[in-house]
């Protein structure tokens, strides 16, 4: 259908709310055709977009109709699935207690329960609430890290992972299959809840959560001795960890923890910051500020559904270093498997697992430990696969998992990026370098000097549209088909296409991939070095992945400066 016929089709709905209305009436006809040429995607984790009007952005009838899809799954499932019903929790953005309300009510339509958190929470405690409360699915109400016209929708499988590819896949299928969202009914909430098919849920599941992190610290006695005056700034970036990275800290036994209060309200314009990002520096710009009024040794920042965290760390001229999330994964996995082989409790069997755009670095740091890593495709979902399998088969112990893009699970409780956990792992990491009288400053360089200079960069470049889709598929193209022979003068000697499943190295010689196919190019170099492509699976982006190794941190940073350069000028 034309977007010109998908428009007039909403605006000759006339039950379509007045927000709904003035926002198709204010449209200019670009507008319109970004907002009704398709139908928003679910993507490695759900779907994303603009908050308003049309099929390709996010809205109530959007909303809907994905639930009413996931409701057919569900009733594909059995009598039991539908009994088990489905955890949902939202974030601070605008429309988020408004889509996590009707999301229960076309599920309660259906017969099927739900379990709605009272008030915003985190990812992560929506992943745990779906295995504590053994719910068939989950939805968490968000966008992320998106600045605030955003928002998104994501569903997770009844291991608390992001739903995993059949399923997924089942799933949209089903709402592909809905002609008309405006056609979809809709329980009465209160009358929901009265029938027992609506249960409102908070504190309980809060506590349960909050006994299961205790877990995560490893050395409590470091903790008792060096973190419990050791200087945090926390900013939750105006999102959910404000609900419980406090708690979460104050439990542990971190004393000192200050928050930035301005950003500590939820806010869904993020009134503070131009996007609520932890991966930026300028998020930071006020938790810098409250840094060097106290003196703080380290600052921490959650995104919305504090699910990705951001780290800075003070450094000897008093300045803080934003770190990328390569080296907080770095500093992450070396600490963990050196706090248990110190306590004697590094299984034989350890493992990790990372994204395949993750930094090479982990693994070095992995073996030198004699744990095995593991390498898992873009979407935490793959991670939390692995952690299933290792469970099931007894082969390996899951030690820790992470991907570049922030987000980082320590213990598999939860199924997904868990800041609060992270938060923890890293005050932790900040008290055992000061029970050295060092600092994570000199954690890095410890790091750098034992594995090697590493330095990677992501080029997100953002093309939306009809336009902009066609711009990612021919740039994709033109990599799978000319890619250049070799970046900053060093040949390529492995290429991979995890679309394809085939992996070529320099002498032509092809095997195959065992992961399930995605579009992902990946080329090796023969300095180790690295560069990978793939389009973003939620956003209409395409993103370029650069990992160099160095002699020196300058020289891995100069590489990447030049193979930036080559793609831009091979992308044109």
């Amino acid at each position: 259908m034309a977007y010109q016929d998908n428009y007039q089709k909403w605006v000759d709905f006339n039950q379509l709310p007045d927000y709904l209305r003035k926002d198709l009436e204010a449209m200019d006809e670009k507008t319109k055709e970004d907002a009704f040429y398709t139908n928003l995607e679910f993507g490695t984790a759900g779907m994303r977009g603009y908050i308003g009007a049309g099929t390709n952005r996010i809205n109530i009838y959007v909303v809907r109709q994905a639930t009413e899809g996931l409701a057919k799954l569900i009733e594909t499932k059995g009598d039991e699935a539908k009994n088990r019903g489905v955890a949902i929790a939202y974030d601070s953005r605008h429309f988020s207690p408004e889509f996590a309300q009707d999301s229960a009510r076309v599920l309660a339509e259906h017969g099927i329960k739900s379990y709605v958190f009272e008030s915003l929470r985190p990812t992560p405690e929506l992943s745990f609430a779906v295995r504590h409360l053994n719910a068939f699915a989950g939805i968490m109400v968000t966008a992320s890290h998106n600045p605030a016209p955003f928002n998104g929708y994501k569903v997770y499988g009844e291991d608390g992972g992001q739903m995993p590819p059949a399923d997924a896949d089942a799933l949209t299928d089903f709402i592909r299959a809905i002609d008309n969202p405006f056609a979809i009914e809709v329980a009465d909430f209160e009358a929901a809840k009265s029938e027992g098919l609506i249960e409102i849920i908070g504190e309980a599941v809060d506590a349960e959560y909050l006994k299961e992190v205790k877990e995560v610290n490893i050395n409590q006695d470091l903790i008792d001795k060096f973190g419990k005056d050791m200087k945090i700034v926390y900013t939750p970036l105006h999102g959910t960890g404000e609900m419980l990275a406090r708690r979460a800290l104050a439990q542990a036994g971190f004393q000192s923890v200050q928050v930035v209060e301005a950003q500590a309200k939820a806010d869904p314009d993020f009134s503070t910051v131009k996007s609520p990002n932890p991966e930026s520096q300028a998020a930071f710009a006020l938790a810098e500020e409250l840094g060097r009024q106290v003196d703080a040794d380290v600052l921490v920042a959650t995104d919305p559904d504090a699910d990705r965290l951001g780290v800075e760390i003070r450094q000897a001229d008093g300045s803080y270093w934003n770190l990328s999330g390569n080296q907080i994964g770095a500093l992450i996995a070396k600490y963990i498997l050196e706090a248990h082989k110190q306590a004697g409790t590094l299984p034989d069997n350890a493992a990790l697992a990372k994204s395949i755009v993750s930094t090479e670095l982990v693994t070095k740091i992995a073996e030198s430990y004699g744990a095995t890593m593991f390498n898992v495709l873009t979407g935490f979902k793959f991670i939390a696969e692995k952690i299933q399998e290792f469970e099931d088969t007894g082969n390996h112990t899951y030690m820790f998992g992470f991907e570049e893009s922030f987000g980082y699970l320590i213990k598999p409780f939860v199924r997904d990026k868990d800041a609060i956990q992270a938060v923890l792992i890293v005050a932790e990491i900040a008290a055992y370098y000061r029970s050295r009288g060092l600092t994570l400053a000199d954690g890095i360089d410890e790091i750098f000097k034992e594995y090697g200079y590493f330095a990677e960069k992501t080029v997100s470049v953002t093309l939306s549209g009809v336009d902009g889709a066609a711009e990612i598929k021919k740039i994709m193209d033109k990599f799978r088909t000319s890619a250049p022979a070799d970046f900053n003068a060093t040949p390529i000697s492995l290429t991979e296409d995890f679309l394809e499943l085939t992996a070529k190295d320099k002498d032509g010689q092809v095997t195959t991939l065992t992961t399930p196919p995605s579009n992902v190019l990946k080329y090796t170099l023969a300095d180790d070095s690295w560069i990978a492509v793939r389009p973003s699976g939620t956003e209409p982006k395409i993103k370029f992945y650069i990992a160099t190794v160095g002699q020196t941190l300058e020289e891995a940073e100069t590489k990447i400066a030049t193979i930036e350069k080559e793609i831009n000028d091979f992308v044109g």
